[in-house]
């Protein structure tokens, strides 16, 4: 774990997003078991703090289906030596539960979460964690938006609406997830709220064997965007049908 030094000030911090699809890939028969390379390309991103989504606390048919499944959770499993995970349940499904998942290098202060589910067919949430960061304290949001239109618009003036009533003004925050839009209304919406991400080049994201659209970002007030890096190559093709996405931001 980095360790706070007065004369140097960390002056870079790298957060990546990543919809991980439950760590397996293909249906039926042919589905196979990825989260154990997932587990390897997350150390190989070394973000101070990984944003993930469609992560698995359980699942009782996939769990007696691939001989290799973690015994774990999810999140536990994934997180590098000395991160902290934190993990919180979206939805409750017949076999199992998967939600968002954050795993920091640095020590977590507090967690919560907060249901945003906008109709019964989808189940959604927030999860906020709380950072220590030196002697910063910076605030996670990690989110995985619906899936209609109406509903994301709805989920971001929620999640606008939590950070005016939980989180100081004065205090670095980060929005960070898959934000399923395919248009550009989220976007101006979450700028309009002074939250900013790093605009030029674009990255796209999905879906992950030829991405034609960025769905992942990480939006940040009180923190400087300074680029995105998207990682290619056949291996992160075949692990999720998202690609990863790494922001670096300094500080304001």
């Amino acid at each position: 774990m980095p360790v706070a030094h007065p004369h140097f000030p960390m002056q870079t911090f790298r957060v990546a997003t990543y919809n991980i699809h439950k760590g397996v890939q293909g249906l039926g028969p042919v589905r196979r078991l990825e989260i154990h390379n997932i587990g390897h390309a997350i150390e190989q991103l070394d973000a101070d703090v990984v944003c993930l989504q469609e992560v698995r606390k359980g699942h009782r048919k996939e769990e007696k289906y691939f001989k290799r499944w973690p015994e774990l959770p999810q999140a536990d499993f994934l997180a590098p030596e000395g991160y902290e995970a934190i993990y919180k349940t979206n939805a409750v499904t017949a076999h199992g539960e998967h939600g968002n998942a954050l795993l920091s290098r640095w020590p977590v202060l507090m967690h919560q979460h907060e249901d945003m589910s906008d109709h019964r067919l989808e189940q959604r949430g927030l999860l906020h964690v709380q950072v220590q960061v030196q002697d910063r304290m910076v605030h996670v949001i990690v989110v995985h938006l619906g899936l209609i239109p109406a509903s994301r618009i709805r989920q971001i003036t929620q999640v606008l609406a939590f950070i005016q009533r939980e989180i100081p003004d004065e205090a670095p925050v980060l929005v960070a997830g898959d934000f399923n839009d395919w248009g550009s209304r989220v976007g101006k919406m979450m700028q309009a709220a002074g939250l900013h991400e790093w605009q030029q080049p674009r990255a796209w994201t999905y879906p992950s064997r030829l991405p034609i659209v960025q769905l992942d970002h990480v939006y940040a007030r009180g923190l400087r965007p300074t680029g995105l890096m998207v990682p290619h190559g056949r291996i992160w093709r075949q692990m999720s049908d998202h690609l990863p996405l790494l922001a670096e931001f300094q500080w304001d």
